[in-house]
């Protein structure tokens, strides 16, 4: 018997159970309680809708958390990352073509918003285990006209930053980091986005602090933080960014103001978020250390209720220096397997329980048709784009939930 009809006839005998399950158990999920509708509705109350308290708390407090001293709240983390290249190229005058260096393996917004900004995306193959960019292989790609690495930050774990900073340092470049998929983990003790010039983070569905959409760029450089937020509105001058600009000055000052509401200086964007958003990331702020812990609690669950399949796939690893914040759970089957990719998520799709790639890039039609075929040239990558995917480990995840998926998985290779 194929194994497809194998599947098919595993799938259909596993109905009872699966109508136990009341939901998909999906990739991601969010939890509004009863601080995320009083903050919204103090925002609805307030009429105030556009930047205003709410997102200078966000701001204020995000920032805090990851050891920087500014941050600008953005429609998106792609927005924040397009906001910081376009800071950096600006301010440091980089040319058309210049080069940023980032990993294989990441979000396709990672590398769209480096080309958008007239640079070349140069890539470097990630580690193994930790799927992180891989510090022994960036140095070999820097030229002459390499200007930043744009650090990824995947699946809830900080690369390994020390190496990273010292060939940085070494030929003078700068560092960005898309922490998009990580937030308050800590690496030797300093939290994501604390190491970068700029770090950019997301707020989006699924992700760890969940807004709907938004985003957010922090930095400890005062100068970027003033341009990030004069390009997250339409590049106005940095007098007056908001509606509260011109409030409580003495009579010069407000004619200042006056003058420059109008005025800009450099192409911007409309990258701005409402307060709702801000009042609902505020409000998960506070929560953050229950889901933090409950995500590493379920990922744990999972690891040593799938350790007896180690042989056909790798799990989860960190070392002991850093942390895990568990955005998801990654799962990559070993080379030596048989096992095809595209049948184990079949398998488990048809069980009810979601899957994700693992954020294949380089062989994407896009970057086929403007790079060519690279993916023999990074075998990590390539490895991990025909045999990775990931599921949820979030902190709505019920144990008879994780024990349903450890017993899928196990049924699947018992087939």
């Amino acid at each position: 018997m194929r194994l497809e009809e194998r599947l098919g006839n595993q799938v259909s005998s596993l109905t009872p159970i699966i109508k136990k399950i009341e939901r998909q158990i999906g990739v991601g999920a969010v939890e509004i309680t009863e601080i995320e509708k009083q903050y919204v509705m103090d925002v609805l109350e307030s009429g105030r809708l556009t930047y205003g308290p709410y997102c200078r708390r966000f701001e204020q407090a995000f920032a805090r958390f990851h050891q920087c001293n500014y941050a600008t709240v953005t429609h998106s983390g792609t927005g924040a990352l397009h906001l910081a290249v376009d800071c950096l190229r600006q301010l440091h005058g980089w040319e058309q073509e210049d080069e940023v260096i980032l990993p294989a393996v990441t979000f396709v917004a990672t590398a769209n918003v480096i080309i958008q900004n007239g640079l070349r995306p140069v890539f470097v193959d990630v580690c193994p285990r930790t799927y992180n960019i891989d510090p022994a292989k960036i140095e070999e790609k820097i030229t002459n006209k390499t200007k930043a690495i744009m650090v990824a930050h995947l699946f809830g774990q900080v690369s390994d930053m020390d190496p990273i900073l010292e060939i940085a340092k070494k030929y003078q470049l700068l560092v960005i980091e898309d922490s998009c998929e990580t937030m308050f983990a800590k690496y030797k003790g300093r939290p994501a986005g604390s190491f970068g010039d700029i770090s950019c983070f997301s707020t989006y569905t699924a992700h760890l602090i969940v807004t709907g959409v938004g985003g957010i760029a922090c930095t400890n450089n005062k100068e970027y933080s003033i341009v990030l937020k004069s390009l997250a509105n339409h590049g106005r001058h940095p007098l007056y960014l908001n509606i509260d600009d011109d409030k409580d000055l003495d009579k010069t000052s407000l004619s200042n103001v006056i003058s420059k509401r109008f005025y800009f200086n450099r192409i911007g964007y409309s990258s701005r978020i409402t307060e709702m958003e801000a009042a609902l990331g505020l409000a998960q702020l506070e929560r953050k250390d229950q889901m933090l812990a409950k995500r590493y609690r379920n990922a744990n669950y999972l690891i040593e209720g799938l350790r007896h399949l180690e042989d056909h796939f790798q799990l989860p690893w960190w070392p002991d220096h850093s942390e895990h914040a568990f955005m998801m759970f990654p799962v990559v089957i070993r080379p030596e397997s048989a096992v095809t990719k595209e049948a184990l998520v079949n398998y488990l799709e048809m069980s009810n329980i979601e899957t994700r790639d693992m954020l294949p890039l380089i062989n994407q039609p896009i970057y086929r048709q403007l790079y060519g075929n690279m993916e023999d040239s990074y075998p990590v990558a390539k490895w991990i784009n025909q045999k990775g995917f990931y599921i949820g480990c979030h902190q709505l995840l019920t144990e008879h939930e994780l024990d349903y998926m450890i017993d899928i998985f196990g049924r699947f290779f018992s087939l």
